[in-house]
């Protein structure tokens, strides 16, 4: 079942790009061959360690997300909440428990099929004392399509897998049957946040949306003005550790924002 409405979690502490125009040069072939119902790479890594072996026995099934065949109207996971935000593959979890912990008024729906990576958020939500938090430990295309129109203030695609090899591009995250959903769930004037260091995948973003605007109607507003629109952290960015190791490697971390017309 959903995680109750307003109920804290059960556990132990229950007593908290480059200048030049990233578009050029992208590609919008092979989407046709997307499949939204194979996870491809690994969901499990090394043994989960005791405690959070534990957590996960005990704090994740209050705080998972689960579904039948209807819509879900995410707002009927929390308690009272001003927004509600979802972040697609959140990896360690770092910035999505920044985030929750930053905006406790705000409802925060995660998707990650690794299992390492939830067990490392659902340590955080023990360590931080978190209600505000639910997870999905699998596709977020599975969530999206599910989820009640107009029902997202703001979506998070951070730094996800880039597939570089050209035969692995139909696997991107990005890509007109996600574009569908996202235009769906999210409310006017809500914002699609994409940040990623591989100049393809900016590029292919980019080139999506674009295309997307023009078949399906004017949908996603890109709010860059100059360069350093989308060469700056978004405001309140508590950055990643995928995100450091980038910039140490010596690749630039580009941040789209899109709104919702």
């Amino acid at each position: 079942m959903a995680a109750s409405p307003g109920r804290r979690p059960t556990s132990r502490t229950r007593s908290r790009l480059k200048s030049a125009n990233p578009v050029q040069g992208a590609s919008v072939k092979g989407e046709s061959e997307t499949s939204r119902r194979h996870v491809y790479g690994r969901t499990r890594g090394k043994a989960l360690k005791p405690r959070q072996a534990n957590l996960m026995e005990t704090l994740f099934p209050g705080v998972s997300i689960s579904f039948g065949e209807g819509t879900l109207d995410p707002r009927s996971l929390f308690g009272e909440v001003k927004e509600v935000w979802l972040e697609v593959g959140f990896g360690g979890g770092e910035h999505l428990a920044h985030q929750a912990e930053t905006h406790p008024d705000t409802g925060i729906m995660g998707c990650e099929p690794f299992l390492n990576g939830v067990a490392k958020l659902v340590s955080e939500i023990d360590l931080r004392g978190l209600s505000n938090v639910r997870i999905l430990n699998d596709d977020a295309r599975f969530l999206l399509e599910r989820l009640a129109p107009v029902s997202l203030d703001r979506v998070f695609i951070l730094y996800p897998d880039p597939w570089p090899k050209k035969r692995h591009n139909k696997r991107r995250f990005v890509n007109p049957e996600t574009l569908g959903f996202l235009a769906k769930a999210l409310k006017p004037g809500g914002e699609l946040r994409f940040a990623s260091d591989i100049p393809d995948y900016i590029a292919w973003t980019l080139a999506h949306v674009s295309r997307f605007n023009r078949e399906e109607g004017e949908t996603f507003f890109w709010t860059a003005e100059s360069p350093v629109d989308w060469r700056t952290p978004y405001e309140g960015w508590p950055g990643t550790r995928y995100e450091a190791k980038a910039i140490r490697e010596g690749r630039t971390p580009c941040y789209l924002s899109f709104r919702r017309i």
